[in-house]
């Protein structure tokens, strides 16, 4: 599932074909998406995208009289193309530009979204509650400190609580743990502000290597030009089970935390 360095890869690659560009045409081929994408998106065509922004892992294309919110869900992706350019299959959606390209979101198992909204984007449903983003000065220790305080759950999980901060999914949330030497079960109230400092510093440079690289590849993210994601090169602990810690050798363990794959080395975090 693409998660937040995925999906801001996916803006880079195509924000500078959109902004400033105007909407053409909005085909709709299937829209049985995991909400149905509504009538009102046809009010895109004859619009200027003036922006292409990220909340969370939401993609918005703001206009100066709407925004359509992309959601790329578990197996979805976008491609800037020629317009005319064949359809595959589950290429449900293109947004037709009057510079001769088209944005197409292609998503197999349709748990993507293209919605519209005419007010603002983050009065949206499903922006509102949002936390801070974890690359923005919002996101700090005083923060984390203060969201964790008399909490008894297990540090992954609380860390991927989008209402304390967004996208940091499940391979970064082990990664940065990992490497800030925290247990994933610790409970997020019991962790000091020095451990904290360290564990906000390093989600924002694990978030922030893997936006460098293009996002991790492991099954079906690709950005906008089609290339994989190389941070699954640089990987310490997630999918490693069985392997030995890069740091001190031992056995990197695995367990389910919130129904999520979770990893972990016994000796270096605790």
């Amino acid at each position: 599932m693409p998660e937040l360095p995925e999906v801001e890869v996916s803006r880079q690659g195509i924000a500078p074909w959109l902004t400033g560009v105007t909407v053409t045409r909005v085909v709709v081929r299937d829209g049985r998406l995991r909400w149905p994408v509504p009538g009102e998106i046809q009010e895109l065509a004859g619009l200027t995208i003036r922006r292409v922004s990220r909340r969370a892992k939401y993609l918005l294309l703001e206009t100066d009289f709407g925004t359509a919110i992309l959601h790329l869900g578990m197996s979805g992706s976008l491609r800037v193309l020629p317009i005319g350019t064949p359809t595959e299959k589950h290429d449900h959606v293109d947004i037709e530009l009057e510079n001769g390209k088209l944005l197409r979101l292609n998503d197999p198992r349709r748990f993507g979204a293209l919605l519209w909204t005419r007010d603002a984007a983050e009065a949206h449903t499903l922006l509102a509650k949002l936390g801070p983003e974890p690359l923005t000065e919002g996101f700090s220790v005083d923060y984390l400190q203060a969201k964790a305080k008399g909490r008894t759950t297990a540090i992954k999980q609380f860390l991927m609580d989008n209402q304390v901060v967004v996208g940091v999914g499940n391979i970064y949330a082990n990664e940065a743990l990992f490497a800030s030497g925290i247990h994933p079960k610790r409970a997020a109230g019991n962790i000091s502000h020095e451990r904290l400092a360290t564990l906000v510093a390093e989600i924002k440079r694990v978030l922030a290597e893997a936006i460098t690289q293009g996002g991790t590849t492991l099954k079906d993210f690709t950005s906008a030009d089609g290339k994989p994601g190389y941070f699954v090169q640089r990987l310490q602990v997630y999918g490693r089970a069985g392997q030995p810690c890069p740091v001190c050798g031992s056995e990197i363990q695995s367990m389910r935390l919130g129904q999520r794959n979770t990893f972990f080395c016994p000796h270096c975090q605790h």
